[in-house]
């Protein structure tokens, strides 16, 4: 573990003390070099499945994709926000990436935390950076009010997990993720219980985002800059889903009674939010709208606890955070170049960029679940898993897949296709920086699809 905190937190001196000229060159091959540093995580010497450096932090194959998914989206953040943030002053440029950095450290302590506190703890830190980045280098005047949502969902949510946690740390005597499983089972049948397992359950379910509490995401993705819109994709609504998958294993007794109105939610919300997307204008907003979508699924596939969901839902998380991400990074691309998100006013790009409309269908077709990418792997897992739990979520599901493709394919026809605008005159061409990388979002895609096991979590 120690052997890529020490390199990530040895990043700030190299941000501070680089020459200028040198800032994005060394601070992004410092970043990638953590990052192939982090893939040793991936060999695993444990009979035991926690494989640990020492009492509060370790690794095991739930979080050792979404660590390693961490350490690789640093040095993408770093080759995307290199255009739009070099024309500033050196000390914001270096604030800026010092903040993606510090991101980065909350989350290998968060992820790769055993104690239940650490991780609560490093769960809130995240917020910061990001809050930061959001209210400080978001492109409107409406940036305020998304942090302001930000911050105010995700702790309304977050506080009663801490009141929660103090609760089992009472009754059980520790929070260790170690130990937790080998003490007694809670007996559960008050009022009371009840309401702690959905606190235990709501500041997830938040982050996640769960539909109903999910009004913060489009807002915070639309208006965050694009490595605040690349990592609250990628990686922070992930961390609701892991923080679930940890707690789900303790909340037993209760779970089978109480998680019917959940799974309900995350349902219904695969079909309202993509319907929501088949009359988005906004493009970055639409790829929010997706990504509220897909973590239905995985909310789904975690909360009727059996392998195959869980399985699923961490396959899926980690697929679509490399291809929401792509598709960010693409969104941005063209609006650094025709200055609009709106799709109606910057179409008919095929045209004048024609390798970047390949790009474009790759990350449509990865974000739709093309056979036989990793994301139809975790849908179809999480679509089996809750067939057999209940066959009637197969008309929510299969109409939710059917949406999927109609609005990818809406969104790839209105931006690529078609005639380009008359007002679309001299745009600059395609940097080899973003062929590179988009090409780092799709390779780990690619591979993933040679050796899944790396990501299946428990269950092989």
């Amino acid at each position: 573990m120690l052997k890529v905190l020490v390199p990530t937190i040895m990043l700030f001196p190299t941000i501070w003390l680089t020459s200028p000229k040198w800032l994005w060159t060394a601070t992004g091959a410092h970043a990638l070099a953590i990052a192939f540093i982090s893939l040793m995580w991936f060999k695993w010497s444990s009979e035991a499945g926690w494989t640990t450096s020492n009492l509060y932090l370790a690794t095991d194959p739930l979080s050792t994709p979404l660590l390693v998914l961490t350490c690789w989206l640093l040095p993408l953040m770093i080759l995307a926000s290199q255009n739009h943030i070099s024309p500033e002053p050196i000390n914001r440029q270096r604030l800026y990436i010092t903040l993606l950095a510090s991101l980065q450290a909350f989350l290998i302590m968060a992820f790769g935390a055993t104690e239940i506190m650490l991780f609560y703890i490093m769960f809130e830190a995240t917020l910061i950076p990001t809050l930061i980045i959001i209210t400080r280098w978001g492109n409107q005047t409406e940036r305020l009010s998304a942090g302001t949502y930000f911050l105010f969902y995700t702790l309304a949510g977050s506080l009663p997990l801490l009141v929660a946690l103090l609760l089992l740390q009472q009754s059980t005597g520790t929070l260790s993720m170690l130990m937790i499983q080998y003490t007694q089972p809670l007996l559960m049948n008050s009022w009371g219980d009840k309401i702690w397992w959905a606190g235990c359950l709501l500041a997830f379910l938040v982050k996640m985002p769960l539909y109903g509490v999910h009004l913060w995401l489009p807002k915070a993705h639309v208006e965050a800059p694009i490595a605040g819109s690349m990592v609250l994709a990628a990686v922070l609504l992930k961390l609701g889903g892991y923080g679930m998958m940890r707690m789900m294993v303790m909340l037993d007794p209760l779970s089978k009674d109480l998680i019917y109105p959940f799974i309900i939610l995350a349902l219904w919300g695969i079909i309202m939010t993509g319907s929501i997307c088949l009359r988005q204008t906004d493009l970055k907003s639409l790829i929010a709208y997706s990504s509220v979508s897909h973590m239905g699924l995985v909310a789904g596939g975690i909360l009727i606890q059996t392998p195959w969901g869980f399985s699923g839902a961490i396959i899926l998380m980690i697929a679509h955070g490399l291809a929401s991400s792509m598709l960010f990074c693409l969104a941005n691309t063209a609006y650094e170049r025709t200055h609009s998100r709106t799709m109606i006013l910057a179409r008919g790009l095929q045209m004048i960029f024609p390798l970047t409309a390949v790009w474009w269908f790759t990350a449509n077709l990865a974000n739709l679940a093309l056979p036989p990418l990793p994301n139809l792997m975790g849908e179809l897992m999480i679509i089996t898993a809750l067939f057999s739990w209940s066959p009637w979520t197969i008309a929510l599901t299969g109409l939710g897949t059917l949406i999927t493709a109609s609005y990818s394919l809406y969104m790839f026809l209105m931006s690529q296709r078609g005639p380009a605008p008359s007002h679309i005159m001299a745009l600059p061409p395609f940097h080899t920086r973003e062929h590179l990388l988009m090409a780092l979002h799709l390779i780990p895609v690619v591979l993933l699809m040679v050796k899944p096991e790396l990501m299946w979590g428990w269950c092989y």
